[in-house]
C-alpha cells in the first residue's frame, strides 16, 4: 500500500483555483486542451484495478475509479480511454482525492457551472461526469453511515 498525503488546500481553494485556471482561457478550444492536458497527468492505473466493480456505468467511454480508505481519508486512482474524460477525472481527483468522507459529502458543485463545463460538455459526457461524481459521493456516504 502506498503512503498517501492529505491535500494541503481546502476543497473550496482547489475549486476556486480550477475556476481561475479555466476562465483564464477565452475560448472553449483552449479550455478543452487544458482539460486534456490535465488528463495526461493521471497516475497510471494498474490493470488489476480495472474491475467491473470499479467501472463507472453510465459513461460512454471506459472509466474506472478505485477508492481506498487510509486514516479516515479516501484516496482514488482513476483512468479512462477517452482524453476529455480523463481530464474530467483528473479534475475530480484534484478536488476529492485524500479528503474525508464528510468533506466529499459536503463539497459544493457550483464550480462546474462557474467554469462553464456543464453548458459545454456533450450530453453523454455530462452524464458520465454526473456518474463519476455520484460514485465518489456514494463511497463517501457509505463510510459515513
Amino acid at each position: 500500500m502506498t503512503q498517501h498525503t492529505p491535500p494541503s488546500q481546502s476543497i473550496e481553494e482547489v475549486q476556486k483555483d480550477l475556476v481561475k485556471r479555466f476562465t483564464h482561457f477565452d475560448n472553449w478550444k483552449d479550455r478543452y486542451k487544458y482539460l486534456i492536458d490535465m488528463g495526461k497527468t493521471l497516475q497510471k492505473m494498474d490493470d488489476s484495478l480495472k474491475t467491473e466493480e470499479n467501472r463507472i456505468h453510465g459513461c460512454q467511454s471506459q472509466v474506472w475509479i478505485h477508492i481506498e480508505e487510509e486514516d479516515g481519508r479516501l484516496y482514488m486512482q482513476a483512468t479512462s480511454d477517452a482524453a476529455i474524460v480523463a481530464g474530467l477525472i483528473a479534475m475530480l481527483l484534484r478536488i476529492y482525492n485524500g479528503r474525508t468522507p464528510e468533506e466529499i459529502a459536503n463539497a459544493p458543485l457550483d464550480f462546474l457551472a462557474e467554469i462553464g463545463l456543464l453548458q459545454h460538455l456533450s450530453p453523454n459526457r455530462s452524464t458520465g461526469l454526473y456518474h463519476m461524481i455520484k460514485r465518489i459521493q456514494s463511497e463517501a456516504q457509505k463510510r459515513l453511515a
